[in-house]
């Protein structure tokens, strides 16, 4: 049997994502007004959110194709 690898698109989009989450809290929660004036807007939260959830998805096309190849043993 073969050891099971994360494949680096999915930890690459998955560290982007984390971290986008993250900036997206902080835009919420008013953390980040005095870094730039366009995080001083909720919306600028929720679009880094927005942006984090497409990061997760962009990560979980590649596991998901990598472990459609695995169950047909390639």
């Amino acid at each position: 049997m073969k050891p099971h690898h994360w494949p680096w698109t999915f930890l690459f989009f998955s560290a982007l994502g984390i971290v986008t989450t993250i900036a997206g809290i902080a835009a919420l929660a008013g953390m980040l007004k005095n870094v730039h004036p366009l995080l001083a807007d909720d919306l600028a939260g929720w679009g880094l959110i927005v942006s984090a959830i497409a990061f997760f998805l962009s990560g979980a096309f590649p596991l998901v194709l990598r472990r459609l190849a695995e169950r047909e043993g390639a």
